[in-house]
């Protein structure tokens, strides 16, 4: 039940050993899209393996990635939402679409480095588990 104007998001999770596992792209591009992408298709065949990083274009531009993993102890998961909400104040039900343990990331013409946002937004676990790990007081 929502209350005071927020709503309420219930995620229907299958079992995580039985989700189908997908390739994730993260690419620097707003596609007004909200279909299915065939990305096996169309972007896949098209990436090629550089020295350090992979190689890939869109629209005539280079696009520079590189593999990241997702954090030790945590999954990603694609959830899918049933049909889109009226209002921001209408309860919402999403299901697990599918899961996966690491993303293709790409930078726009830049060689993708540690200080990448994504790259240290994966990091935010670690940070967040030493901040409220107990002190001892000693």
């Amino acid at each position: 039940m929502a209350s005071s104007g927020s709503a309420v998001i219930k995620v229907d999770l299958v079992d995580l050993n039985d989700a189908p596992r997908d390739r994730i792209h993260l690419i620097p591009a707003e596609i007004q899209s909200h279909g299915e992408a065939k990305v096996d298709q169309y972007f896949t065949p098209a990436i090629r393996e550089g020295d350090s990083e992979m190689l890939a274009s869109y629209r005539g531009r280079a696009l520079r990635g590189r593999d990241l993993p997702v954090p030790p102890g945590y999954v990603g998961l694609v959830l899918k939402e049933d049909h889109e909400p009226c209002s921001e104040e209408e309860d919402r039900s999403v299901r697990m679409k599918s899961a996966f343990s690491s993303l293709m990331y790409w930078n726009l013409e830049t060689a993708p480095t540690a200080d990448d946002s994504v790259v240290m937004a994966m990091t935010w676990p670690q940070i967040a588990e030493a901040l409220h790990a107990p002190v001892d007081d000693e």
